[in-house]
């Protein structure tokens, strides 16, 4: 592969990964919110929203960054 295509989709592979991140950080509360204020206010809503936000972010970055890199062993 070029290697400036081969930065370009890099680039792409880890600025994805924010976007979905903070896509899912503000719909979060509309999928999981349970409409309870009360609810979602406490520590153990926060961290959850946390952890899940994190863990589709890694794993974005992580697809991205196999799929571009895969196969450039030279």
């Amino acid at each position: 592969m070029d290697t400036t295509l081969t930065i370009i989709l890099g680039i792409v592979a880890m600025l994805l990964p924010l976007v979905v991140g903070r896509f899912v950080w503000k719909r979060f509360d509309q999928w999981f919110g349970r409409n309870d204020e009360a609810y979602m206010d406490t520590l153990g809503y926060f961290i959850k929203k946390i952890g899940f936000t994190i863990l589709v972010a890694f794993i974005l970055l992580w697809i991205g960054i196999f799929l571009v890199f895969n196969g450039n062993g030279g």
